[in-house]
């Protein structure tokens, strides 16, 4: 028999919609704005304070980026970006999921292992230290150094780790008296039972290294490995040096068409993993 609805449930499901309504606008529109402003003119970006449709649309960003001025350059940071977000996922996932499954069984000195892991939680080296190991052990301009320093996060492997801990031993007692050892095991029990938990930090590992423009800065001296980020940044940070105003690079509108640019990739990837990701979120809700 279904539940009679009160005046106050009507009441509260319409604030909890409008507060959601409100929410979800407030998050669209910045994207909406910048999107918009990638195709309107300099002039529209600089005299309107807010708009979701150009007066005038132009390609004109577009045809800069992709052209003879950025286009090489553009290309190049994208190809680095894709580089470095694919090696660098698969690093994580890879060192964080045999990590995991090694502290989720009863080894001798585990505990040592995971509270060295705690510790690094709570402290850390600083950025020079870290900069001086980096440039040590031969990383400094190269791709490795972006990707091998923060090859674990120790928060996403704890998570993991309570994920394999919960499987069912008896899946894993049945496939070691069928004759598979650890290894195929943890290959062919343990992560094909993991994908939504891998697809939902596989994600979280790609948007960090898509995102990641500081350690570029830091590490990379060649600007032809720049990932696309801090190309993005130096153009942020690019000051207007042109006398005659008819003569100035639309730099506002090339601000924004570059955030696309470099926005749409990485989202492109999150329909193909909507849904274990959502499996995912609730597995760590519920079981982490």
């Amino acid at each position: 028999m279904l539940k009679r609805r009160t005046v106050g449930d009507v009441i509260a499901d319409i604030i909890i919609y409008l507060f959601l309504a409100t929410a979800a606008i407030a998050t669209v529109i910045p994207f909406v704005y910048v999107i918009a402003a990638s195709f309107a003119s300099e002039h529209e970006i600089l005299t309107r304070p807010l708009f979701i449709i150009p007066r005038e649309p132009t390609l004109e960003a577009y045809i800069r980026i992709f052209g003879r001025e950025y286009g090489m350059t553009v290309l190049r940071s994208l190809g680095s970006s894709i580089f470095i977000t694919l090696v660098g996922t698969i690093t994580n996932l890879f060192f964080t999921t045999t990590m995991a499954y090694a502290l989720a069984k009863p080894i001798k000195g585990r505990n040592v292992i995971l509270n060295c892991v705690l510790f690094t939680m709570v402290f850390s080296g600083g950025m020079i230290p870290l900069f001086i190991v980096v440039k040590s052990l031969g990383m400094y301009n190269s791709y490795a150094a972006l990707i091998l320093p923060g090859a674990i996060s120790a928060y996403n492997m704890i998570i993991v780790k309570n994920f394999f801990q919960q499987l069912p031993a008896g899946l894993e007692e049945a496939a070691s008296i069928d004759g598979c050892s650890d290894l195929g095991i943890f290959w062919k029990i343990a992560l094909p039972l993991s994908l939504p938990m891998l697809a939902t930090f596989g994600l979280f590992y790609a948007v960090g290294h898509w995102n990641n423009y500081f350690g570029a800065l830091l590490y990379l001296e060649d600007a032809k490995k720049y990932p696309f980020q801090l190309v993005l940044r130096n153009l942020v940070m690019l000051e207007q040096t042109a006398q005659d105003p008819d003569d100035l690079v639309p730099q506002e509108t090339l601000k924004m068409a570059m955030i696309v640019v470099g926005t749409v990739p990485i989202l492109c990837v999150y329909p193909f993993l909507q849904k274990h990701f959502a499996a995912g979120v609730m597995v760590g809700a519920i079981k982490g």
